[in-house]
């Protein structure tokens, strides 16, 4: 199994009708560790907006449009990117304009391309500040649906704990009571008295799923040996595995990996989790694989199934609490994962397998 793939380069999109001068970008800023777009017209840069960008260079005067125009549609499509607008004609009035269209920089052609280079770069900084405050956000809401969980969980422990543990009971000593039945009258019994069992035993595990991401415990941290954490979530769960017919499977595993800081427990639990979902999201007949490796300080741990992947835009909420696409459960589980790795130090990210499922990249600090 290969490794978690690396970030891709930021994304540049140049707008200008000159191929020369297009040419000549290109190749200064690939060899800058950016990934160019080009487009000759406002009409073709709409189309390459459309896959994404992270900074326009946009010339001032293009063949079909004014380029001030297409600066502010382009931030107004994109609200996190960064557009710089270019020009061989600087005046006050274009000046203004370009602030006015959204644009973080106006450069004069031909600039050098140090000059080029260091917008660009002061460019992807507000870019990163857009997405960190997006994550701030993001994090400001869960913690909101955090304490809503907090509020609830005193009375749901009593009103539903309570009741649900004697109704386990009861149900216990009425399945004791059937078996003792002859068999012919055992089969019409015991169907709905199991099927009423397993739905108490659902409804255990979302109070449980409730009760552990409303009181997250206190973290005491350790060294975990992270082959041996992968071997033992791999036995616990092939039986679920053999009877869903699919194979759980071991990618190549560096025996020498460093430990990395943590509480074994709590690590087996995400570990558990994420292989129960790719278990449950795999045909039978494929697999699941699980991974480990080492990129400097950290760890990672992948978990690649062969279902049908995870769209985009679900993965953008994949982790928000009570978020799910199951027809049954809390909504919480994949929640309390990345609340567990965050706890960890460590980050959690979803994207797509090589087999073209989904992948969840796991990275953990090693201890030291």
């Amino acid at each position: 199994m290969s490794e978690p793939t690396p970030k891709p380069p930021p994304t540049i999109l140049v707008v200008d009708d000159n191929a020369a001068f297009l040419d000549n970008l290109n190749e200064l800023l690939g060899d800058a560790g950016y990934a160019v777009r080009g487009a000759s017209s406002c009409r073709a840069a709409r189309a390459c907006a459309r896959e994404g960008f992270d900074v326009a260079l946009v010339d001032l005067r293009l063949p079909d449009g004014d380029g001030t125009a297409l600066a502010a549609e382009l931030k107004e499509g994109a609200p996190d990117s960064e557009v710089v607008l270019l020009t061989g004609f600087a005046t006050l009035e274009t000046a203004v304009a370009a602030v006015r269209a959204g644009a973080c920089a106006y450069l004069m052609k031909p600039c050098a391309p140090q000059e080029l280079l260091l917008t660009l770069e002061q460019a992807m900084r507000q870019v990163r500040l857009h997405g960190e405050k997006r994550e701030l956000a993001r994090r400001a809401q869960m913690t909101e649906k955090l304490a809503a969980v907090g509020t609830m969980t005193a009375g749901l422990s009593h009103e539903i704990r309570n009741p649900l543990n004697a109704a386990a009971l009861q149900l216990s000593v009425l399945e004791r009571r059937v078996r003792k039945l002859p068999d012919p009258q055992q089969g019409p019994l015991l169907e709905p008295l199991l099927l009423v069992r397993d739905e108490i035993r659902r409804l255990d595990h979302i109070l449980e799923d409730f009760l552990q991401f409303a009181r997250p415990r206190e973290f005491r941290p350790g060294s975990v040996d992270v082959p041996a954490l992968l071997r033992r979530v791999v036995d616990l769960l092939s039986g679920q595995a053999e009877a869903r017919k699919v194979a759980l499977e071991k990618g190549p595993l560096d025996e020498s990996l460093p430990p990395v800081v943590g509480e074994e427990e709590r690590l087996r639990q995400v570990l558990i989790n994420l292989c129960l979902n790719a278990l449950e999201a795999t045909p039978a007949g494929r697999k699941v694989t699980v991974s480990a490796g080492q990129e400097g300080e950290r760890v990672w741990l992948t978990v690649d199934d062969e279902g049908p992947g995870i769209p985009q835009d679900v993965r953008d909420r994949i982790f928000e609490p009570f978020f799910t696409t199951k027809a049954q459960g809390s909504g919480l589980g994949l929640s309390i994962v990345h609340a567990i790795v965050t706890q960890h130090g460590g980050t959690l990210e979803v994207g797509s397998a090589p087999g073209g499922g989904a992948r969840f990249i796991l990275r953990l600090p090693v201890s030291r």
